[in-house]
Formats: C-alpha cells, sequence, structure tokens
C-alpha cells in the first residue's frame, strides 16, 4: 500500500466498494464459445484470486446479429444464465466482483446479417449492413436491456455497455457511419439517442445496486469522428442516464493509428481521459498501454482517472495486484504488447493466451504438479527460460546454462530495436523470477556431455544461427550479419540494403532508419502518427497530418518471395510495421535473385528468368535471410546416448518465434 497509496486505495461507489483502483478491461478470449465453463470460470477466478477489484468479460452478444462472428456467446437462454452462473460464483468464491461487457458489434460483426445505423460497409469487414428502421433499432435495444437483466440473473455484479472502439453504439454517434435523417440521425443529440437511451433502459431494469459502466469512446482517431464538445456532452448524458462508470475507449478498429501494441508509449492516452476529470460526478476509468503498477500509480497521482483498466496484463500475470501489494513488482511477469497470442489468436479464431505466460486461458489444462525431478537446461534465452521457471513451480532442481554472460537470447537484441522497449522490463522480470525460484546459473560456460549426464531431464534450448544465404562476395567488408548490427558491434553506412523481409529485416531497418525512438517520447509519437487533441481538432486527427523525424539512413528492405514484403508479420501489428517504414520511406523489392555483392553495393535481378540486372547502390548491405536450429549440443548428446529435449530455435528455426518457444517449454516441462 505504501508504494501505490492511490492504485490500491478503494473506490466507494455508494451501494458497494471496489477494493482497489484496477479494472481488468475486457477481452475476448474465445472461452466462452469453447462452452466448457470450469475452463471459463477458472480463468476469472485465478484472475479473482490475484487481487484486481473488478473484472469484465469479452463481449457478450445481445443477439445474432449483434455477435462479432456467428456463434458468438451470449445469455439467450435459461442454460446461458446457469452456465454463466458458474462463472460468477467461482469469481465470487474467489472474493472477486465481475461484470459482463454487452457488445453489439454493429457493421463489424462478421456476418451477412449485420445491422448499423445506415448502409456503410467497415473496411475490414467483407459484409455490407443492412441498415436498421425504427423497429429495428426497437429490437436492438430491447435485446442489450435483456441481456443486462440476465446478466444480474446470472450473478454478475454489473454489465459494461460498449459504446467506443467502433462497435454499434459508436457508430451512431458519428456522420462517418449515421447518414440518417430520422431522430437517430442528424443533429448531435439525435445521434447520441442511442447509447442514452440504452444505459437509461438497462438502469430502470436492473435497479439502483447495480455497476452500469458505459464504454465512451474518448478519443476516435477516425475522420469525422466526435469532436471534444460531443464527448463531454455523451458523458453528461450518460451519467444522467445512470451509469456507475465511465470508461474509456481510443481509437475505432479500424483506425490507422496504433492504440495497444508494444510501439504505442507507456499510458499514451492518459491525458485525453484526464480533459474529462471534472466535467461529470462518477468515477472515469483510463486505458491503454498501462502496463506496470508505478505506471498505474503515476496516472492516478497525476489526476488522470479515479481507476485505471488493465487488460492483457492480466493475461502475462493474473496475480498482478497481490505482488504489487506485497512488494513484489519485479516478480510481475510483464504484459510486452505484443498482441502475438491474445489479439492475433482472437482474430484468427483461436483461444487467446499471452505470450509471456501460456497457462492464460488454459488454466484447467496446462497444469504445473509437484515433482522431485533434476533438470538441465542448456540456453537462457525465452525458451529455457520459460522450462527453467515452469520446473522450478513444480519443485525439480533447476540448472541453466549459457554460454553468454547474461540471461536473454535473442531477447537482448530485440530489446535495441525502437519501439521495443519493453523487451527490457522482460528481461528484467526473467533474471528476477530466476532468482526468486532458487535455479542455479551457471553463464559463461559452454556444457557439455559431462555437464549434463547426471541430469533426471534434459533441456536443449540453444536457439538459432544465421542462414548462410550463399550470395557472391558476402565475406566482403560492406556485409555484416543483423547480429553485429543490433548488438551496437559493426559501422553501419548512410545506404543500406537489408537482404530479408521476415520479422528481423524489419525490425533491423526500424532500428536503422530511427535515431530517437519515439515510443520513448509521447510528444514525438503522437506528432508522428498525426495524433492531435480532440478539443482542436475532430476524432484527434490532426489536419496537418503524420509528422515522422526523418529517417537517418536511405534502406532498401529485399525478399526472393514475389509478395508484399510483411505478408508474415503479426494479424494485427503487421500493418503498423509497414506504415511506420513507408513513412521513414523504406524502399521495399519483392521478387529478387541476389546475384552477388561487391565494393558498389548488391546486384539483383528478378524472377525465374533472371531479368532486369539491377545495382542498388550501397554502402552497407545487412544479412537477415532466415535461421537455421543450432542444435549441435543436442547432437553430440544423442551419440553418446544422453536423452534430451530439444525446444524453441533449437527445433524449429522459423524466424525468432518467443511465443511458440515459450509456450513449447512451459508445456514440455509440464509433461515430464
Amino acid at each position: 500500500m505504501a508504494d501505490y497509496p492511490n492504485l490500491l486505495a478503494p473506490l466507494d461507489l455508494g451501494f458497494t466498494t471496489l477494493k482497489n483502483r484496477v479494472l481488468m478491461g475486457s477481452m475476448h478470449t474465445g472461452l466462452e464459445e469453447t462452452r466448457d465453463w470450469n475452463r471459463v470460470a477458472e480463468f476469472y477466478a485465478e484472475r479473482a484470486r490475484g487481487g484486481v477489484a473488478l473484472m469484465v468479460t469479452g463481449g457478450m452478444a445481445p443477439n445474432a446479429e449483434g455477435g462479432v462472428f456467428p456463434g458468438a456467446a451470449g445469455l439467450f437462454s435459461d442454460a446461458d444464465i446457469a452456465n454463466h452462473k458458474i462463472v460468477t460464483d467461482r469469481v465470487h468464491d474467489a472474493g472477486g466482483k465481475i461484470a459482463m461487457q454487452i457488445l453489439h458489434a454493429g457493421r463489424y460483426a462478421y456476418s451477412k446479417a449485420c445491422v448499423a445505423p445506415s448502409a456503410v460497409k467497415s473496411p475490414i469487414s467483407p459484409f455490407p449492413p443492412k441498415e436498421l428502421d425504427e423497429d429495428g433499432i426497437e429490437k436492438q435495444i430491447s435485446d442489450m436491456v435483456t441481456a443486462a437483466s440476465r446478466a444480474k440473473e446470472a450473478g454478475y455484479d454489473g454489465v459494461e455497455v460498449m459504446g467506443s472502439e467502433g462497435y454499434f453504439l459508436n457508430q451512431f454517434l458519428v456522420t462517418h457511419t449515421n447518414k440518417r435523417e430520422d431522430r437517430w440521425g442528424g443533429n448531435y443529440e439525435n445521434r447520441m439517442r442511442l447509447p442514452v437511451e440504452v444505459v437509461r433502459r438497462v438502469r430502470a431494469a436492473v435497479g439502483d445496486d447495480f455497476i452500469v459502466i458505459y464504454r465512451l469512446s474518448m478519443i476516435d482517431l477516425i475522420p469525422n469522428g466526435s469532436t471534444w464538445d460531443e464527448v463531454v456532452m455523451l458523458a453528461k448524458a450518460i451519467e444522467a442516464a445512470g451509469a456507475t462508470i465511465l470508461n474509456t475507449g481510443i481509437g475505432w478498429h479500424e483506425a490507422r493509428i496504433p492504440t495497444i501494441a508494444t510501439s504505442v508509449p507507456r499510458r499514451a492516452f492518459t491525458w485525453v481521459t484526464k480533459k474529462l476529470m471534472g466535467e461529470v460526478n462518477i468515477p472515469i476509468i483510463t486505458s491503454n498501454r498501462i502496463n506496470t503498477p508505478q505506471v498505474g500509480e503515476d496516472v492516478l497521482s497525476d489526476g488522470c482517472a479515479d481507476m485505471v483498466s488493465m487488460a492483457r496484463p492480466f493475461l502475462a500475470d493474473p496475480h498482478f495486484v497481490t505482488k504489487a501489494a506485497a512488494g513484489q513488482a519485479d516478480l510481475i511477469a510483464p504484459c510486452i504488447a505484443c498482441n502475438q497470442a491474445c489479439l492475433d489468436h482472437t482474430f484468427s479464431m483461436k483461444i487467446a493466451s499471452c505470450l509471456v505466460n501460456p497457462k492464460a486461458a488454459h488454466e484447467t489444462e496446462l497444469v504445473l504438479s509437484p515433482s522431485s525431478k533434476s533438470v538441465g537446461v542448456v540456453g537462457a534465452g525465452p525458451a529455457g527460460l520459460a522450462s527453467a521457471l515452469a520446473a522450478a513451480e513444480r519443485g525439480m532442481a533447476v540448472t541453466v546454462f549459457d554460454r553468454a554472460d547474461e540471461i536473454g537470447g535473442q531477447l537482448n537484441m530485440a530489446k535495441q530495436v525502437p519501439g521495443k522497449e519493453e523487451f527490457w522490463g522482460l528481461v528484467d522480470y526473467y533474471r528476477a523470477a530466476v532468482a526468486q525460484a532458487g535455479i542455479t546459473l551457471k553463464l559463461g560456460q559452454d556444457a557439455s556431455a559431462d555437464d549434463l549426464r547426471d541430469f533426471d531431464e534434459v533441456i536443449i534450448a540453444t536457439g538459432v544461427a544465421p542462414r548462410d544465404p550463399r550470395i557472391e562476395g558476402q565475406d566482403g567488408p560492406n556485409v555484416l550479419s543483423y547480429i553485429d548490427v543490433l548488438r551496437g558491434k559493426a559501422e553501419v553506412g548512410k545506404r543500406v540494403a537489408i537482404i530479408g523481409a521476415g520479422g528481423i529485416g524489419f525490425d533491423v531497418a526500424e532500428f536503422l532508419v530511427t535515431d530517437d525512438s519515439p515510443t520513448e517520447n509521447l510528444d514525438e509519437w503522437l506528432e508522428e502518427w498525426g495524433v492531435g487533441d480532440p478539443a482542436e481538432t475532430r476524432g484527434g486527427l490532426r489536419a496537418d497530418g503524420a509528422k515522422p523525424d526523418a529517417a537517418v539512413r536511405h534502406v532498401t528492405l529485399l525478399q526472393r518471395k514475389a509478395q508484399k514484403l510483411g505478408k508474415g508479420l503479426g494479424k494485427t501489428t503487421g500493418w503498423i510495421h509497414r506504415a511506420a517504414l513507408k513513412m521513414k520511406e523504406v524502399e521495399m523489392i519483392g521478387g529478387v535473385n541476389y546475384e552477388r555483392i561487391d565494393a558498389d553495393g548488391l546486384h539483383v535481378s528478378f524472377g525465374e528468368a533472371r531479368e532486369r540486372p539491377t545495382l542498388i547502390a550501397v554502402d552497407t548491405i545487412v544479412l537477415c535471410a532466415g535461421q537455421v536450429p543450432e542444435r549441435s549440443l543436442a547432437d553430440t548428446l544423442e551419440a553418446e546416448g544422453i536423452a534430451c529435449h530439444v525446444i524453441g530455435g533449437a527445433d524449429v528455426a522459423a524466424e525468432l518465434d518467443a511465443k511458440r518457444a515459450i509456450d513449447q517449454g512451459t508445456r514440455l516441462v509440464a509433461s515430464l
């Protein structure tokens, strides 16, 4: 409490008190759609045990047309109510509170049955929506009210009405999507009629002693979005309609400005919420890129909000709050905002989880039971550290070997990339967690067969080596490996060609074109992406657009495949990396053959016929042509009859996939 007096202070709502100022924000995990209600209950109960004051479920559809996809979960029957009661009972038994989010997707629904205020198709959906008539609007209101009543019957402590991120209610608010001329369109009083009416009727249906949160879009980040005066007008009307709390939404899903990715500065939008403080008399929650107790404490002490919402940090570590309260913030597994196992999974119709915590949403199946075995792990990168910590959690005696003088492996290169500063915190966490777990570290040591033969289990996590692209002239003085570049061990010229446009190629390009990372400077980041004050520019989009700093080098990014560069990047973050490099005028060329390298630069041709021979005149060529498994030690052990398990890059060298490596290491140890 002494460290975080604001974060851990209770919040009196009148009819109930929240034990601290931390909300676990809504995340769609896909668990409810599995219909395994014990699994759903355990996911939320584990977070309740971790001390969060109030949780909000993933979005529950009020009806078929409002679901984010066909078959989306909701409370449509008595059986649904009974199933959700399994969840709420488990959460209450664990000492927590939980609210159900009512999410109507509107034109974002991935369905031919989608509906909207006007027949304006979303750029992120293939389905044009049907424009609702008066009866259709009444049906949507009634169904949302019914969902709230059923939520109360199912034992929820409240509901959150989703009115932001470009979903149904948000679509009525702006002329970008609302072209109506009746009482639901036209002037702003008409456009805001629907969300206000939903909240008013929800409050009438659930009574006074029930939490009603309204998720309000504070800054739309789209053309023709809401003005700040309109945001304030809606906030006051929602308060008058009976909301208990206002939660914060930032940006529509179709906005071309990142809002929660790792390259977004921490607490990047809390200044927007602060503008609303004092305009209403109910608590305001702020959100987006708040991922440590100290950041949350600073946000509250700066007067930006009454409460903070953190969603993905509770995937990374369900015990975030209890660790903070116990003075163990260094042992909180950090959310690095990578999106790889959460949002990327959600948009690929997979169960969400977490890169740093594979047990997230898999609590009932990924169980680490007690064991007294001894385990030797070779490699202190993500795979090796994950397996070592999982083994220690089981009670195993663990020794980790690594030839390097520090832990982290490839993470120590990733953390050098502008926009990936969160990896510093991940390495720091691993260092603290390894020490706390009592794991023996033997750094600066090449493990041998003799070092490993006496362990009950041996895990090889020796990572990858760069793949040899076999280009004539690659041994020249103007050719560097990405390893030397990211470790700062080599001079790089002003004109650079990067061979290979996978994740590493994009990272190296970002590293080479950027001087000072805008992720470390909010004002620079806002200017780079063209974010303005919504009080001055409608929707928060600057009239003069994005203004990135000039690139410090001219970079050409190349690949052999004749397809869009960056196609294999993350589903929800790839566009950010491509846009960032485009703003830095990085030239991207696909479908090339690498003919040779000489003092003049890189010679390429195109297509199977090797046509259009071209010189790319550069000072430096950087090789990012993929990786191969580094498994020489595993081969030696097998030759000597010492059984071992090979994981991570040493097993499959598909890019530098920390998500797969950490998951594989954890699951291996669970199976031993």
